[in-house]
């Protein structure tokens, strides 16, 4: 079996953050969003690349191209979707850290580019989260509504790529189901209800 670093593949679409806490969770579902209602070529992947830091490195090494989409603090008012590319990638995926995961991924960039195993082209869709501190939470209504438009600019950047992408004629699921954004949003406690250290799905004895 060859070394993932040995395989290049042409695009690797990676949503990062975590689904656990409120509008970090954007990158995930954006990915999740793509791959069930657009149909894509095999030589695009899309990864739920969640929290795993340096785990990802092989996959960046891997790629040829690169569209990470993300929650990132511009220090700009919520909801703010901001499209960032090439070089200036790594320094925005460096600023104003919100999480670990973040540091993780800063480190993913500056390894791959040590090696000389960067991606030829990269892109950065991002959108500035308006809550992170709510445990189980999902993502804030203002965040929500920016994930077509985050999908939608992904798509038209796979198509300036020259990738033929055409949206399923019928919406594919995710594998766990328990963490699908409409069952997952289902099994929250009202607002009033919930805690924000936890509700009853994650603190059971």
């Amino acid at each position: 079996m060859k070394a993932m670093n040995e395989t290049r593949c042409e695009v690797l679409v990676l949503g990062i953050g975590n689904l656990l806490w409120a509008d970090e969770g954007f990158g995930v579902r954006c990915a999740e969003k793509l791959a069930a209602e657009w149909q894509l070529p095999e030589s695009v992947t899309v990864m739920d690349g969640g929290t795993q830091g340096l785990y990802l490195l092989p996959y960046v090494q891997a790629a040829r191209r690169l569209i990470v989409f993300d929650a990132i603090d511009y220090g700009l008012p919520p909801g703010t979707m901001k499209r960032v590319e090439g070089d200036q990638v790594p320094r925005f995926m460096g600023a104003k850290k919100m999480s670990l995961h973040q540091t993780g991924f800063q480190e993913v960039i500056a390894a791959s580019s040590l090696t000389g195993q960067l991606p030829e082209q990269l892109l950065l869709i991002g959108v500035q989260p308006e809550e992170l501190d709510d445990y189980g939470g999902s993502l804030r209504p203002v965040v929500k509504a920016r994930l077509a438009e985050a999908v939608a600019m992904a798509v038209a950047q796979l198509r300036d790529w020259g990738f033929a992408i055409e949206p399923r004629e019928s919406k594919v699921g995710a594998g766990d189901t328990a963490l699908t954004m409409a069952a997952y949003e289902a099994g929250r406690p009202s607002a009033e209800a919930a805690s924000r250290i936890g509700d009853a799905r994650f603190l059971r004895a």
